[in-house]
């Protein structure tokens, strides 16, 4: 129960964060760069944080994707994997709910941060960056995590958090960059509107793209 708890507590600090970050900095991809930057960095450096603090006890995956790229790898049970996935998305309601109680008590501060489709982004364009960079994001895990990398797994979480940052730079211009289900489960909830009905772009990507990146991390890793 413990690294479960660690997951729900690490997926809050996540989405609370990140997440209000880009509320209050009023992230816009075309009109406020600085924002997006300032976003980027408070999803990966969160990341970084909540690796060194809860690495030990669950692994830090506080990302449903990340699970199952995980438990597709064989490195964890389905038991296992089905429970982080509900505690990531429990703490990721707790979190949002926190910033919704906080953004409703500021004047002219709105939404949850929730993602959604970016002006001129099409239904497939975001799908593809969903399945795209959380690929990416998530053979970056499994490789960063690998034992194979011996003396280099003390730094995981360093590598994960930056890698985080270069993702969100990058895709926050298609759907405000989730590659995390949990992350865009609850903010859409509270947020609701498009970001609501746009929310199965969010859930289907990473977890597709997820799957991809297990599949060819099979493929290259050295050692069973």
């Amino acid at each position: 129960m413990k690294k479960y708890l660690a997951e729900m507590f690490g997926t809050m600090v996540l989405v609370l964060m990140g997440c209000g970050v880009a509320v209050s900095l009023g992230c816009d991809p075309v009109a406020n760069i600085p924002a997006v930057v300032g976003t980027a960095f408070a999803f990966g450096l969160s990341v970084v944080a909540m690796a060194y603090t809860i690495g030990g006890i669950s692994g830090c995956h506080i990302n449903p994707a990340i699970t199952l790229g995980c438990l597709l790898s064989g490195r964890m049970s389905g038991k296992d994997a089905g429970m982080y996935m509900l505690f990531q998305v429990i703490g990721a309601f707790i979190g949002s709910a926190i910033l919704w109680v906080l953004v409703g008590n500021v004047s002219g501060m709105e939404g949850t941060g929730a993602n959604d489709l970016q002006a001129g982004v099409s239904t497939v364009g975001g799908l593809l960056a969903e399945i795209i960079f959380t690929f990416v994001f998530v053979l970056v895990v499994l490789g960063a995590t690998s034992k194979t990398n011996g003396a280099t797994n003390n730094f995981a979480g360093l590598a994960i958090g930056l890698s985080l940052i270069l993702v969100h730079l990058v895709c926050i211009r298609y759907t405000g960059t989730s590659v995390n289900p949990a992350r865009s489960i609850a903010p859409a909830i509270f947020q609701g509107g498009t970001a609501l009905a746009n929310l199965w772009i969010f859930i289907v990507g990473p977890f597709v793209g997820a799957a991809l990146a297990s599949l060819v991390w099979k493929m290259i890793e050295t050692e069973k």
